[in-house]
């Protein structure tokens, strides 16, 4: 499978946020959307998942040799902010999402099987989700997404805040899930872009150019990625 943009734009007023962006994504890796805050890596991410209407420019998914349009079912989108019914417990929250979206789940399983799979303890199961913490709340969006295995997995800066346990697990998981669907995973921390992804790709100036990681590892090629993204701030 695979997921091509083509010719995509964005502009704000007079801002031009995404400049003529064509790419194709693969499934089976994570891609790392690596660039600096304000750099327009959510603004793509809500043009794919039809959040905001792009100015132009198309995306599409090709299986076996065929396109198709993308539809809501083949987007998975986890905010950097969890957004959870706080006025459900975890158990209820589960419980809801698996029931409408039954007929999209292709693995069942119990919901405590689900709340083991994210090691989420006994005792915060029938919590109320306001009562979780962040990275509480952030493994529950993360298992709603992965329940309904989307085809295409959009993460905006999920790991940026958790501690180092909760964040580890994070990309573990991630680990774990990438091999029959595409992860794009956007992120403005090199190291950890280096860490978790197979494929590296910079967003600057409002295009996407790949990056190979092994030039990720020369102190020199990180210097020139860093001196290009300042280059933003004086446009």
């Amino acid at each position: 499978m695979r997921f091509t943009i083509e010719n995509l734009s964005k502009s704000f007023e007079k801002k031009e946020v995404l400049r003529d962006i064509s790419f194709t994504f693969e499934s089976g890796r994570i891609y790392g959307l690596l660039g600096r805050n304000g750099s327009g890596k959510t603004t793509l991410f809500n043009c794919i998942n039809r959040d905001i209407n792009a100015d132009g420019g198309s995306f599409y998914i090709e299986e076996n040799g065929l396109r198709r349009d993308v539809v809501p079912e083949d987007i998975g989108y986890v905010l950097s902010t969890p957004v959870v019914p706080e006025f459900l417990t975890g158990r209820e929250f589960l419980k809801f999402f698996i029931e409408i979206n039954e007929k999209y789940i292709t693995e069942k399983r119990s919901i405590d099987e689900y709340f083991d799979y994210m090691s989420i303890a006994p005792e915060d199961r029938d919590r109320l989700l306001k009562d979780y913490s962040h990275g509480m709340k952030n493994k529950m969006q993360m298992l709603a997404n992965i329940i309904a295995h989307p085809n295409i997995f959009l993460l905006d800066e999920p790991l940026t805040s958790l501690d180092v346990v909760v964040a580890e697990e994070m990309k573990q998981l991630l680990r774990s899930i990438k091999r029959d669907r595409i992860t794009i995973f956007s992120t403005h921390i090199m190291d950890l872009a280096l860490d978790l992804c197979d494929e590296i790709v910079l967003l600057n100036h409002g295009v996407i150019e790949t990056v190979e990681k092994s030039d990720l590892d020369s102190h020199a090629f990180r210097d020139r990625i860093i001196a290009a993204l300042k280059e933003e701030d004086h446009e």
